[in-house]
């Protein structure tokens, strides 16, 4: 099995849209309020254009998808969203191998950040689990919706980075994409 690993282009759109929106069914059923839930192809193809989204393919069809992008408000940290595996690869790793990816080649190697920061759902039953397990702490929470909270937490990468390295880094993704 072939496994590549690259920044998402706007002709992959309609893929990932698929891809996200069987994803996120449970997100769906549980009332969540994820933007990524109800996103669009305009919704896809914008997020694809302005921010950096990478995708996992096996054997040519994408498998996984997880984006990154600056969230100065709440940390200056490089900050990782819409992360969703297609539901036909679900429970072989695909999505540990992207986000391991990620974490390690374009947050600390690349963008040499010290951590690395996410958000899901109080009330998802196995996410906040999940992520813990990965070695995300929270630190911080916000209202999402009217019964549950966005719950951010962050994750200290090996290899300690200086401060100065951390700005430069927030500085790279304020600038856009990220290679």
């Amino acid at each position: 099995m072939t496994e590549v690993y690259r920044l998402a282009e706007p002709g992959d759109s309609a893929e990932l849209l698929a891809l996200i929106l069987g994803a996120y069914q449970t997100i769906r059923d549980l009332n969540i309020a994820f933007t990524a839930a109800q996103a669009d192809l305009d919704l896809v193809r914008s997020n694809i254009v302005n921010h950096s989204c990478y995708v996992l393919e096996l054997d040519g069809e994408i498998a996984a998808t997880i984006s990154l992008k600056s969230l100065e408000e709440v940390t200056p940290h490089p900050f990782l969203y819409w992360f969703a595996v297609d539901p036909k690869h679900k429970g072989r790793g695909v999505g540990s191998r992207l986000l391991d990816h990620v974490e390690d080649a374009v947050v600390r190697q690349g963008l040499q950040a010290s951590a690395v920061t996410l958000a899901t759902s109080r009330k998802h039953p196995w996410l906040l689990p999940m992520y813990e397990r990965r070695g995300y702490r929270p630190f911080y929470e916000r209202d999402l919706g009217t019964d549950d909270k966005l719950v951010f937490m962050s994750k200290e990468l090996p290899g300690k980075m200086e401060q100065a390295d951390d700005e430069a880094a927030a500085a790279l993704l304020q600038e856009g994409r990220t290679a």
